[in-house]
């Protein structure tokens, strides 16, 4: 982190108050900014994380014509409903507003007079479509009509949602009102502008300072600019919203993409008078010394990249963001999310049924950090199972039961270390600078799949250190082994804080102590805090498998809306039938559950990675087409299925002694088998 900051703001993009929460909310920009706060928090810095509602706009009105209600109450609604879903996901904002908000609307009319009296706007008459019957102009979401695209007859004024076109209301053959289903008419009306175009040359100067942001934020940026930047409306003619604070604009109100983010300013101050001090918002917005961060999904870069940064530019006396970390889209089973088809995990849905933790576990490993990433209900419990079940709470319970009946619940003494003694505590102690460098640097995923690897690192340490037989013949050493897995469950926790909060403390009870574990520095979290004798917590199942008759009832769920939604052609191509093979052919082959211990990528072959399994007490190396799929890091640890007997062969002039099993669906979606316990490597598939 840069010298010079004294503090970091921190922005997630307001939701919409008009429904509730899903998962590509979550992993967009609110889980993501959770965890770097929670980490910045523990590393002791002064880091305020402001979000709120964005209360303001067409879809508030849609949804309050569909409800025969007024926006008022949507909008009370979904500010509250959301804000409570987010507290139980674990989303540690300092203050969520609402931008329905008194003070907000003072201070988006005070930035619009600000930019007005420097004479900033344009002001243009132009004709836009207008309903007779209801007496008002149309914003595009309330003109529907034919797309000149698809000949879709529901096609709105903005886009056709059956072939994603985007639109204008002017393209729509044969437009209607979406209000009265009346013909419009073309009448004159006047807005504001914002002249993007005289703003572009400061604007992109300053993109080019920015070469630390995410190719996939700068790349579209750069596509904005290299298009050059038009004339953007601040105004509209609207009745819900910001009333525009000028005599000869009554009736119009700020155009959302304008106000909205201003609700972090005015969020900010909101915040700064519960502080008992004001005037405090100013050292967060007007201070050089201040890091402020935007998480945001990509459909949000051109607002927080271009025209809010213009903006402030203009207004001179605002810090600029020092990154905008933009997370592609998450899709759903291999398709768009749909919130109008409830083709959706909605998060006050999941929180009825399934703990948080896994939940933020497979968000954060799942990222879509820099392309679209989906979510999949099998993948969501196989890496649940394996991973947090598997390897992370496996290892902790077995620690912890293990010490509860050899040293009698207590924390042993240690004594000489040995080679790999340190190798685990050297592993330990570095482990916050690692996962705190790749936080630093928004790669939230590769954070969390380090922290997991401290977790397979201290099974594997577990297992070659055999405590259960020096507990025998080594008592000594059994307590030095034992002492230094404590240790590596302390650190596991401590970790874990930013991206699973819940199971962290749950698991510092564990190890008895009774203070609060955020306290914790993280720098500390390799050093051994425990005291030799001291006695140690109740222990419990910290991660629980998930069964499939839980999982299936939520893929049959998104299966049925699926096929609604895209039906199968009348007639499909049936596979060809595989030939039958006799018991005696499949009895040749040796199948056999192999560990990976070292895994790396072939040279010049994108799709190979060279893998030194153990199958019993033989090691072997074998060539697999998975890079695509998995990176080296991700296959280490990994129990595996492999063909055993299979002719050696030679791969990329590289010997292949074996052939691990995989699969692949219908979807592409792609799987290594491996199995659903922790069996022995060597162990025999019948």
């Amino acid at each position: 982190m840069e010298s010079d900051y004294k503090r970091i703001l921190v922005t997630s993009a307001l939701p919409y108050a008009n429904g509730p929460l899903h998962l590509g909310h979550l992993a967009g920009a609110y889980l993501p900014a959770d965890i770097y706060v929670r980490y910045q928090r523990l590393k002791k810095r002064d880091v305020v994380y402001i979000c709120g509602s964005d209360e303001h706009g067409v879809p508030i009105t849609i949804a309050a014509e569909r409800k025969k209600v007024s926006p008022q109450s949507i909008v009370d609604e979904f500010h509250y409903r959301n804000k409570e879903a987010f507290a139980k996901f674990g989303i540690a904002f300092d203050y969520y507003g609402r931008t329905s908000a008194k003070i907000h609307h003072e201070t988006s009319q005070e930035i619009f007079l600000r930019l007005h009296k420097k004479g900033i706007f344009k002001v243009k008459t132009e004709k836009q479509l207008f309903d007779k019957k209801a007496n008002m102009f149309l914003a595009d979401r309330y003109v529907k009509g034919t797309c000149p695209v698809c000949s879709n007859p529901e096609a709105y004024g903005d886009q056709c949602e059956k072939c994603g076109s985007t639109l204008s209301p002017s393209e729509l053959i044969n437009p209607k009102s979406a209000i009265t289903g009346e013909p419009p008419e073309y009448r004159e009306t006047k807005h504001w502008y914002l002249p993007l175009g005289d703003f572009q040359e400061n604007v992109a100067k300053w993109i080019e300072t920015r070469k630390h942001w995410k190719t996939n934020v700068l790349g579209q940026v750069k596509s904005w600019l290299s298009e050059g930047l038009a004339d953007r409306a601040v105004t509209r003619d609207l009745s819900w919203g910001v009333p525009v604070p000028l005599e000869e604009a009554k009736g119009k109100v700020l155009y959302v993409w304008f106000d909205a983010p201003i609700g972090y300013i005015s969020a900010t101050k909101e915040w700064a008078v519960l502080q008992g001090r004001p005037d405090l918002w100013k050292l967060y917005w007007q201070d050089n010394h201040t890091k402020l961060v935007h998480f945001i999904g990509k459909d949000n870069i051109v607002f927080h990249c271009i025209m809010f940064p213009a903006t402030l530019m203009e207004l001179g006396d605002y810090v600029l963001p020092d990154n905008v970390p933009a997370n592609e889209f998450l899709n759903l089973q291999g398709n768009k999310l749909s919130t109008s088809r409830n083709y959706a995990v909605w998060l006050d849905d999941y929180l009825q049924k399934f703990p948080v933790d896994p939940l933020r576990y497979y968000l954060t490993f799942n990222a879509p950090e820099t392309k679209d990433a989906d979510f999949t209900w099998q993948d969501f419990q196989q890496h649940n199972n394996s991973e947090l079940a598997d390897i992370m709470g496996n290892f902790i319970n077995r620690t912890l039961t293990f010490a509860g009946k050899q040293f009698n619940g207590c924390i042993p003494e240690r004594g000489v270390t040995d080679e790999l003694d340190k190798q685990m505590l050297a592993i330990l102690q570095d482990a916050p600078q690692k996962i705190g460098d790749l936080i630093e640097e928004y790669e939230f995923r590769r954070a969390i799949i380090a922290l997991v690897d401290i977790g397979r690192a201290a099974n594997k340490y577990f297992n070659d250190q055999e405590p259960w037989r020096s507990a025998k013949d080594n008592k000594s050493k059994c307590a030095t082994t034992i002492s230094i897995c404590i240790h590596a469950v302390q650190t596991l926790a401590l970790l874990m804080q930013p991206f699973m909060p819940e199971s962290a403390a749950r698991t510092w009870a564990m190890l008895g102590f009774t203070g609060n574990i955020q306290e914790i520095p993280w720098d500390t979290a390799g050093d051994c805090l425990l005291t030799p004798g001291a006695a140690f917590g109740p222990v419990s199942i910290l991660f629980r498998k998930f069964e499939d008759t839980e999982i299936q009832p939520e893929i049959d769920r998104l299966r049925a809306i699926s096929e609604a939604m895209f039906p199968a052609p009348a007639t499909e191509k049936k596979e060809p039938e595989t030939p039958k093979i006799k018991y005696e052919d499949f009895a040749k082959l040796d199948l056999r559950i192999a560990r990976v211990l070292e895994a790396e990528k072939v040279e010049k072959a994108d799709k190979l990675l060279k893998l030194l399994i153990q199958i019993g007490s033989e090691q072997r190396q074998i060539i697999a087409g998975v890079a695509k799929y998995y990176t080296p890091q991700e296959m280490i640890g990994k129990k595996i299925v492999v063909i055993a007997n299979l002719e050696p062969a030679k791969i990329r002039g590289l010997e292949s002694n074996g052939m691990l099993l995989a699969a692949e669906d219908e979807k592409g979606e792609f799987s290594v088998l491996m199995p659903e316990k922790d069996l022995d490597s060597g162990a025999k598939i019948r």
